[in-house]
């Protein structure tokens, strides 16, 4: 049996991610030792590029596929939320009972 996803789960989830890099990494050439390697990002309104050395390459990736995981998990939050929210209000709707129309005639009548 699977757990039900809970607003309070992916906020759980989101709160695991413990690196986060928003943009690319590129191969900017072949080398005779391998690939050199920048990264790519918009930073206050303009494309920021960076070199990364060889030896940062795995860490970079790990963070920028938990920028990946934490928009995932923000859009499914949202939805979650949304839906929750949508239900509550479809619920209030239904509660709001209005006066039967005999009731609503008979209380024109009387006041005229």
């Amino acid at each position: 049996m699977t757990t039900p996803i809970t607003p309070q789960s992916v906020l759980q989830q989101i709160s695991q991610i413990q690196h986060i890099e928003r943009g690319k990494l590129c191969v900017l050439r072949k080398g005779p030792k391998g690939p050199y390697y920048n990264h790519q990002t918009w930073e206050n309104g303009k494309n920021v590029s960076r070199y990364v050395p060889e030896e940062q390459v795995p860490a970079l990736k790990q963070a920028l596929a938990g920028y990946e995981q934490f928009q995932n998990l923000i859009e499914q939050y949202l939805q979650l939320i949304i839906q929750k929210t949508r239900d509550e209000l479809a619920t209030g709707l239904k509660k709001r009972t209005s006066l039967p129309r005999s009731s609503w005639l008979k209380t024109r009548k009387s006041s005229n």
